[in-house]
């Protein structure tokens, strides 16, 4: 008898309801097999040592090391593993960014349970997936001849850090969740508002609001 081995996926989330919905959705389709969890980049180095997955679910925020820097640990130690990288944020403002690190494709958490399946599908057989809507918007931005947004200068580290205290976080809070010391933190908010030619963390907060970096804050 014939057997057709299963395509293995390791899930990258903190949140615990998020991996068990999304391994409760792969579990369901017959060609996927769902090999381990992590809640944080250095479970994920682990697990993909030990798993050897074919692809992983990766997603962009999670304490400690988070989902960026994993991606480029990935594609040095790990080139074959594909990543499909899994986010609350704005694809538009961070999909290009990831893809170009080497991730194989972006999603946003609010698409369907059917598209991420065919995602999945597409990057196993060797393509790359962006939405329609994001593929559009790349091919209006290239047309139109837009210059480059303030926040494009940034390298990853401190793209990561604008966006947190965008956020609202405080240069304490982004120490702690990035496993960083405080000076290096206010060395990295230093140069962003330099790069950026703000004057405060106000108007960087105001910045990820109006260019969708961040989730307002519900009142």
């Amino acid at each position: 008898m014939k057997s057709t081995r299963r395509l293995k996926v390791l899930l990258a989330d903190d949140h615990e309801l998020v991996r068990a919905g999304l391994e409760r959705l792969l579990n369901d389709a017959e060609e996927i097999e769902v090999v381990g969890a992590a809640s944080n980049g250095y479970q994920v180095l682990e697990q993909v040592a030990e798993t050897n997955p074919d692809l992983i679910l990766l997603d962009v925020s999670m304490p400690g090391k988070g989902g960026m820097d994993t991606l480029k640990e990935l594609r040095q130690r790990f080139p074959e593993v594909l990543v499909l990288m899994l986010s609350m944020y704005p694809e538009d403002q961070y999909a290009v960014r990831l893809l170009k690190e080497g991730a194989a494709g972006y999603m946003t958490k609010e698409s369907a349970p059917e598209e991420l399946l065919n995602a999945i599908r597409r990057i196993h057989g060797g393509g790359r997936y962006v939405s329609a809507q994001l593929a559009d918007a790349l091919v209006t931005h290239l047309e139109s001849g837009d210059g480059a947004e303030s926040h494009t200068c940034l390298s990853d580290r401190e793209f990561q850090v604008m966006c947190m205290l965008a956020s609202g976080r405080t240069v304490g809070q982004i120490a702690e969740e990035l496993v960083l010391s405080v000076k290096t933190v206010s060395t990295y908010r230093t140069r962003i508002l330099q790069k950026m030619n703000l004057d405060n963390t106000a108007q960087i907060m105001h910045y990820g609001l109006q260019k969708g970096l961040v989730e307002p804050v519900p009142k």
